[in-house]
């Protein structure tokens, strides 16, 4: 492995816990919200008692050995450090990986699909299924560099991720992602062909198909539904963080709460978790995902590259072989004649019975099946 490329560990100074647990007992709480559900946002009184649990029961020191368990590295790329966990793969035919994560979520998503991807004839795969992985933090985002300067949109970071695998060693590898993951993973599937064996998406991006309106399918009519539903009600966070990401950056870094609220609540609206996200993860795991936000003070870091990528973001055509798996819960859910238009040689598609948007987080068992399902046609 290359000088450059360092080992890296997640080593949280004790100061910043007491920090930490010091500033949720000071919050400074709003009054409850005038109605009995989430409509107007996360309730008062499950952030309260999330925010308790932060601060007396939640085991930071444990959580933070069990995310250590994996090797992690640094490496400068395009002048930037990025964080990134790498591992290697038992099985010597094994396909490189790259899994790119979104907002709000993180590394962290991937905890529980990293050992069956790399072992898998220890978890219900054959050796051949079997994928040397690297989960890079996007830049801003959790223990990777922010980016000082303008610039640094999907496009960019799809050739650093480019420039990473290369450097790792890996001549041909694939990709896969969700949300601003699939942005990336996109791009790469444009940018770096000749390297690529084929991507994976688990949100494919793609203009509705305004020539098929006079016959739409009941399943495109939903998907239609949903997506004015998300530009209505559910795209405000957006709005913000693509328009005014450092306007939202100082409360999202002087207050956990608030960083805790901000996030927590899209866990409530893109999980598959019939009304509670406590329903499929954690209350750990959601705050292990959080601390990747807190801790590192990726507030406006990360909601940066929202300002950056719908500037100048691309829905141009991707050649790569690509393979898209489509959760009932997603945000964003497009049907297969409308992907075609800009994926050109879609060579899996499945549509699943239950999970959401953060599909590897929610239903890793079911990502991984999807995962060696595409892969087994490209490798």
């Amino acid at each position: 492995m290359s000088a450059e490329v360092t080992p890296f560990r997640i080593e949280v100074p004790e100061a910043d816990l007491v920090d930490l647990r010091e500033r949720l007992v000071r919050t400074r709480w709003p009054e409850a919200e005038t109605v009995d559900d989430w409509s107007q946002g996360i309730p008062l009184s499950y952030v309260r008692d999330v925010c308790r649990y932060w601060a007396g029961d939640y085991d930071w020191r444990g959580r933070e050995a069990g995310l250590n368990r994996f090797p992690q590295f640094r490496a400068e790329v395009d002048g930037l450090g990025i964080h990134f966990i790498h591992v290697r793969s038992p099985h010597p035919e094994a396909l490189p990986l790259v899994i790119t994560h979104g907002w709000p979520g993180s590394v962290v998503e991937f905890h529980k699909v990293i050992e069956p991807l790399t072992q898998p004839t220890a978890h219900g795969g054959e050796a051949a299924d079997a994928f040397h992985v690297v989960c890079p933090s996007l830049p801003g985002y959790g223990f990777s560099d922010k980016p000082r300067r303008t610039g640094w949109n999907t496009e960019r970071i799809a050739r650093a991720w480019a420039q990473l695998m290369a450097r790792l060693g890996y001549g041909r590898y694939g990709a896969q992602g969700g949300d601003w993951g699939a942005a990336v993973t996109a791009d790469l599937g444009r940018l770096d062909v000749d390297h690529l064996a084929g991507i994976h998406l688990n949100m494919a991006v793609a203009a509705p198909d305004q020539s098929t309106f006079g016959d739409l399918s009941e399943w495109e009519q939903q998907a239609l539904a949903a997506l004015k539903h998300y530009q209505d009600w559910d795209s405000g966070y957006s709005k913000q963080q693509s328009t005014r990401p450092q306007t939202l950056g100082y409360g999202l870094l002087d207050s956990p709460a608030a960083q805790c609220a901000w996030i927590v609540e899209k866990f409530w609206a893109w999980t598959d978790c019939d009304g509670h996200p406590e329903n499929v993860l954690s209350r750990d795991e959601l705050l292990d995902n959080v601390m990747l936000y807190w801790i590192p003070g990726a507030g406006a870091s990360s909601a940066r590259l929202y300002w950056e990528s719908f500037r100048g973001g691309s829905l141009d055509p991707v050649t790569a072989p690509t393979g898209v798996s489509v959760f009932p819960k997603e945000i964003i859910r497009m049907s297969r004649r409308w992907v075609e238009k800009r994926f050109t040689d879609i060579r899996y598609w499945n549509e699943l019975d239950k999970g959401g948007h953060f599909a590897a987080f929610e239903q890793p068992a079911t990502f991984v099946d999807e995962v060696r399902s595409f892969f087994r046609l490209v490798r």
